[in-house]
């Protein structure tokens, strides 16, 4: 896997725990959209953005998880966000959970670029050229 484009920390909340005291499952879903919200801020976007007078986000089409260790409260886990793939109206993140350097979890999330207030519906659209230069190493 090529190096991280971006790296943020997250502390394990009791909220993100289960009755055995680890993290449930479902919160490494929540951890990676964390992620890349922060990774999009990052190069001066948000998640929802205005287009032309439209709202444009990042729906998600396909999302994954595969758990090698588990995290508890407290454990302060470094998240690594990789861009795996670039497509013309999607992108595909690969997500890496470390705690002191040993792999937790790693996850993949891939999403596409759309029209979210189009009178049609959800309208895929290309990802507008100047956001799409950032994500370029």
């Amino acid at each position: 896997m090529s190096e991280p484009r971006f790296v943020t920390r997250r502390r394990v909340e009791f909220a993100d725990t289960d009755l055995g005291g680890i993290v449930h499952f479902s919160r490494f879903f929540v951890f990676m959209e964390t992620a890349e919200h922060e990774f999009l801020r990052s190069l001066g976007y948000e998640v929802h953005f205005d287009l032309d007078g439209h709202t444009v986000g990042w729906p998600r089409v396909d999302a994954s998880c595969t758990y090698r260790k588990p995290a508890r409260f407290a454990d302060v886990l470094d998240v690594e966000l990789r861009i795996e793939r670039q497509g013309g109206r999607s992108m595909t993140y690969g997500i890496r959970f470390l705690r002191d350097g040993e792999l937790i979890a790693e996850g993949k999330v891939s999403s596409v670029c759309c029209i979210l207030d189009d009178p049609a519906g959800l309208k895929a659209i290309d990802i507008p050229p100047e956001l799409a230069k950032r994500f370029l190493p």
